[in-house]
């Protein structure tokens, strides 16, 4: 599917999935889930070569897509039940007891469509890289995706696994960064502080595209160009998409304070209100 009409739809209804989850969990992280939902809606629906009916965690002959950045588990359940991993109606089911839409995606009860365990931040890049190795082990030329965090891109082990990607020459690995600004307790650039991340992804090696992460245009050509550039200077590649936290709602937007609190059931009729139902609620 192509048809950026059409992608705009169901990013609208993911967002009202994931509202729907949290809420009804009465526990989640909201804020960079809806910000991611234009980006893994692209990918999904749009850029990766992947077919629920045969998925296996070996991934041979497919793209595979790696969440390092785990607390984002209700843009990723949407996307794959929405994609067909699973039925939609599991969605209600979100972090209940026994469930297998854990808070943090999880293998022990064989999810389809998740690789690998994640939400120890820092983690997924590593790996992304090792499905990399794998892969052209296998020679199977499939890609590798993996979304990051900017907020998870402090952690030390991030840029131990880009050195790692750079020396092998992992060009068939495609890094994203939800570059929407905030975290936990604030905004990046208070918190820590990454400088210039284009010129530091640069620095070590990669190929480094910018984009707007709501601009589903914009989406696909830097997924075009990642692969473009990828196989022609045989490096790895990150895309920065630039996004808004809570992207959709507006009392959400530019803030972390949505980052891991759910809304009560009156402020998620009042943030319902401003995402179309587009493909059916579950």
């Amino acid at each position: 599917m192509s048809n950026i009409q059409e992608l705009n739809k169901i990013a609208t209804q993911i967002r009202r999935d994931i509202i729907r989850m949290v809420t009804g969990a009465q526990s989640g992280h909201p804020g960079g889930s809806l910000s991611s939902a234009d980006i893994l809606t692209a990918l999904f629906f749009s850029e990766l070569n992947h077919s629920p009916a045969d998925w296996n965690r070996y991934g041979k002959g497919y793209d595979m897509f790696f969440l390092s950045a785990g607390h984002l588990s209700p843009v990723f359940y949407s996307v794959l039940a929405r994609s067909g991993y699973f039925p939609v109606k599991e969605l209600a089911t979100f972090r209940e007891f026994g469930s297998r839409l854990q808070g943090h995606p999880s293998i022990e009860k064989g999810l389809p469509g998740v690789y690998e365990a994640s939400g120890s931040l820092g983690q997924g890049l590593s790996v992304a890289c090792g499905a990399a190795i794998a892969k052209r082990l296998n020679k199977d030329d499939r890609y590798v995706y993996v979304l990051m965090g900017d907020g998870e891109s402090e952690e030390g082990q991030v840029w131990e696994a880009a050195m790692f990607a750079v020396h092998h020459r992992l060009d068939k690995l495609i890094a994203i960064t939800d570059w929407n600004g905030q975290q936990i307790d604030g905004t990046v650039d208070d918190v820590i502080g990454l400088g210039n991340l284009e010129a530091k992804w640069k620095a070590f090696g990669w190929n480094c595209i910018k984009a707007d992460g709501h601009d589903m245009q914009a989406i696909l050509e830097a997924f075009r160009k990642a692969k473009e550039t990828g196989a022609q200077d045989r490096k790895p590649v990150m895309i920065l998409m630039k996004t808004r936290m809570g992207k959709g709602v507006d009392f959400m937007e530019d803030t972390c304070e949505w980052h891991g609190k759910a809304p009560k059931p009156e402020v998620a009729e009042k943030a319902l209100a401003q995402l179309e139902e587009t493909l059916g609620d579950y």
